[in-house]
């Protein structure tokens, strides 16, 4: 086969596929389905020699640039593709994310394949010689690949000092084999997550984010050496950047099961080290309805959340199990699921995803009930104020990860206003009173778009209070009010949400013979609340209003509040 074929069927179908095979200067001498079984069956052909043993993959999930940029490279290139990309292949998964080890002149060779390909270059890590190129296809879809230096001296030296073996193994361009001396493989077959070394969390405290994440994102068991190592070494997430916590933190928020890695982090005693404020929420007993405490409330919200999230989020209505409280969901609310995956396409930073600061805000969202918890004269509890705190103290720990000012200002508005949905459905469930015009208007005009996020986190705290006590009226009440909120906010947002302005600040100054000030805001803002629960229409009713209105707040330095 010539180098063009090869790089055309980058895994070709070699007999050898799903078995060990002993190689002698990349001639295949013997196999075998276990690696002492390839060793042995080559002892017997060439007993005074050392075999390489590797393993011949059945899979053929790779990227199909990998062939492309097989075709481009030197004809003595030794290159690897090594890390996430080989193992998500063996889980059948086609990554876009390529990292590749080479001897030397990892810069220079992406450079290179960055012209081959027509991709941007970047210098990624000038110590480590490791260069950046990014490829974007006809459907915009982001393919990156990364060229770095070994880490030792050696593919299998660069192996061992990576973080766990599933990520541990190499796919060799050139041979059309895997390495793998830490049977990475066989730890994906099994669904285990073992550390490559006993060290490995000492030299990068990082990786116990990390290890969670993985555990979470592939329903993998953590090894239990390993899961100790995480414990003891804990505190060393201390002295790691707030940056690179927050990258790992946000990636579990935004994969699958982020309710369990959360739970995972609290069980490992790693949450005092990186989110510290979340340890006061263990033991916080709630007054009915609430049947969990405030700690195990907040998981609860994360468990739910997700699964709103899933069943709203997304192109078609997804598979689940029967679920009656998802059927309402997706009776409810299911036909504005275009409009929700839009609202979380949106990117307030482009490295975090909407999605995933959702699943913050309600980590967060009951933060302050323990130092906000009081007992009044007949022994009931309250959280007076505690979503107002939450917020500041959300704020602060968002600040402390050094979000970005958007996410920040959402997270405050999320946390803020965590109770309206809460407030406004019991109203309808206990008294039957609907949602008012003003009371839509006021909502939308506080929170803005975060409104919409609101919605779904409402949902999510009402599941999580009652539990398992659920009745179906006070669910459907819930949905009901979520419902006639986002009508009105999608449907019909000129009538009740965002009324087009009859006067504008100029007009009411010639008008009123005001000065520019407060006092100005105020009158427009009385005027469009006016317009929005429908008792004006007109730019005449406008005006009439506004000397209405100015009379009967003549003696008030400010109005709205």
């Amino acid at each position: 086969m010539t180098k063009t074929e090869k790089g055309n069927q980058i895994k070709s179908k070699s007999g050898y596929t799903g078995r060990w095979v002993a190689r002698i200067k990349g001639k295949i001498i013997a196999q075998g389905y276990t690696p002492n079984q390839a060793r042995r069956a080559a002892q017997n052909f060439r007993h005074k020699e050392s075999p390489e043993i590797i393993f011949m993959s059945p899979y053929q999930t790779f990227s199909p640039i990998l062939a492309s940029v097989y075709k481009d490279l030197p004809p003595d290139q030794e290159i690897f593709l090594v890390g996430g990309a080989v193992r998500d292949a063996i889980l059948g998964r086609t990554s876009h994310d390529l990292d590749f080890a080479v001897p030397t002149n990892g810069i220079k060779l992406a450079r290179k394949i960055a012209d081959k390909l027509k991709g941007a270059f970047y210098v990624l890590d000038d110590q480590r010689d490791t260069g950046r190129v990014v490829l974007v296809d006809k459907g915009n879809q982001r393919t990156i690949l990364d060229f770095s230096i070994y880490r030792g001296k050696d593919i299998q030296s660069d192996l061992r000092e990576r973080d766990f073996s599933i990520n541990g193994i190499a796919y060799d361009l050139r041979a059309d084999t895997f390495i793998d001396p830490l049977n990475g493989i066989k730890d994906i077959h099994g669904k285990l997550l073992r550390a490559c070394s006993s060290k490995s969390f000492e030299i990068d405290p990082i990786r116990i984010l990390r290890a969670v994440r993985f555990a979470a994102g592939l329903d993998f068991q953590i090894d239990e050496k390993t899961r100790l190592k995480m414990q003891q070494a804990g505190v060393g997430l201390r002295s790691v950047s707030p940056e690179r916590v927050r990258d790992e933190l946000f990636r579990i928020f935004e994969g699958p099961q982020p309710e369990s890695a959360i739970r995972a982090l609290e069980i490992l005693g790693v949450l005092p080290h990186i989110l510290p404020e979340l340890s006061l929420l263990k033991n916080v007993e709630q007054p009915t309805p609430h049947v969990y405490d405030v700690w195990m409330h907040t998981l609860s919200i994360i468990k739910y959340l997700e699964e709103i999230l899933n069943t709203l989020v997304g192109a078609e209505k997804p598979i689940s199990k029967p679920d009656t409280y998802i059927e309402l969901l997706d009776s409810r609310l299911g036909p504005y699921r275009s409009q929700f995956t839009a609202h979380f396409a949106t990117f307030l930073n482009a490295d975090r995803s909407l999605r995933a600061l959702l699943i913050f805000a309600a980590l967060y969202h009951d933060v302050a009930k323990p130092i906000c918890k009081t007992t009044d004269e007949n022994a009931r509890v309250h959280f007076r104020g505690h979503d107002k705190q939450g917020a500041e103290i959300a704020a602060e720990r968002a600040n402390a990860l050094h979000l970005s000012n958007d996410e920040i200002k959402r997270l405050q508005l999320i946390i803020n206003h965590h109770m309206h949905v809460k407030f406004h459905s019991i109203r309808l469930e206990k008294e039957g009173k609907p949602l008012s015009r003003k009371a839509i208007y006021r909502f939308f005009r506080d929170t803005g778009v975060a409104g919409v996020d609101l919605m779904l986190l409402g949902l999510a705290d009402t599941r999580a209070t009652y539990g398992n006590k659920l009745y179906e009226d006070i669910w459907s009440a819930t949905l009901d009010t979520c419902k006639t909120f986002l009508e009105n906010y999608w449907d019909k947002p000129n009538e009740t949400v965002s009324p087009p302005r009859l006067v504008d600040g100029n007009e009411v100054i010639i008008e009123y013979d005001l000065k520019p000030g407060p006092r100005v805001g105020e009158l427009l803002e009385a005027i469009r609340e006016a317009q929005a629960i429908g008792e004006i229409k007109t730019r005449a009713e406008a005006i009439a209003f506004g000397h209405k209105w100015l009379e009967e707040h003549s003696d008030q330095d400010s109005a709205i509040k």
